[in-house]
């Protein structure tokens, strides 16, 4: 498949998708959602945080 075609399938899915997600109404995210990105926040800032030296 040609590169230029690729990218214009690419772009009319996304336009699809936009269209579609536009005709909903926006909800908010239940407490499993809410819970399940907390998790994942607490989880990246103990990967990140630095780390001290073990004393010897």
């Amino acid at each position: 498949m040609h590169p230029d075609i690729h990218l214009a399938l690419h772009h009319a899915r996304a336009a699809d998708l936009r269209a579609e997600a536009g005709s909903r109404p926006a909800r908010r995210p239940d407490l499993r959602t809410r819970l399940g990105w907390t998790l994942v926040e607490v989880g990246l800032k103990l990967a990140t945080r630095p780390r001290r030296a073990a004393a010897v």
